[in-house]
């Protein structure tokens, strides 16, 4: 039976790391995985020359988040075109806002998925900014559109969560982000795979 992993964290929190490294154990283990993460979905869309391409572009660039139509297409229409009922998902920050969480809930229950789990890799505003600024992207690492991205994740993100976790058969894991690699995925791995 098919099983979900749903990640989320603010940025910089090592979500796409993590949902690797899980990805890695799953296929260790026999399970074939599909990985889906809408933020590379939108960067794809982006490099084609279409008006939606352009006016997504503009959106973007002004540091404003997409509407909901197109992070619910984007794993829509990887759903459709790839998952046959038999893979994992891991889906990394695939729910930003509360009509893509309400999407999410309808796709898993349309495709009989009864066993899921929410990953919350938890970290600090501060520590998130640090993080980031760190990284050194000039255009998307700004700290006036970190912070805005910091605020988002209360606003919109962690709304979302919540309706997920009252609307889904999902185990919530809540996993401190403030660690080494190696300890956070320690973590998602004794609560996901370890607890009863």
């Amino acid at each position: 039976m098919a099983l979900a992993y749903l990640f989320f964290g603010r940025s910089g929190c090592g979500k796409g790391t993590q949902a690797k490294l899980l990805i890695e154990y799953l296929e260790k283990q026999g399970r074939k995985t599909l990985y889906v993460e809408t933020g590379a979905g939108l960067r794809k869309l982006i490099e084609d020359p279409s008006y939606t391409s352009r006016l997504t572009k503009e959106t973007l660039g002004r540091g404003a988040l997409c509407p909901s139509f197109q992070p619910i297409w984007i794993w829509s229409g990887f759903f459709i075109d790839n998952f046959t009922g038999q893979e994992d998902l891991v889906l990394d920050g695939v729910c930003r806002k509360l009509p893509e969480a309400m999407a999410m809930a309808g796709a898993l229950d349309f495709y009989g998925i009864k066993n899921c789990h929410i990953i919350l890799i938890n970290v600090s505003n501060e520590w998130s900014m640090k993080h980031l600024l760190a990284r050194g992207r000039a255009i998307d690492d700004t700290e006036e559109k970190i912070q805005r991205r910091l605020g988002w994740f209360d606003e919109e993100v962690m709304p979302a969560i919540e309706y997920l976790k009252k609307n889904m058969p999902c185990r919530f894991h809540d996993v401190n982000g403030e660690q080494t690699i190696p300890e956070v995925w320690a973590e998602i791995s004794q609560k996901v795979f370890d607890e009863k």
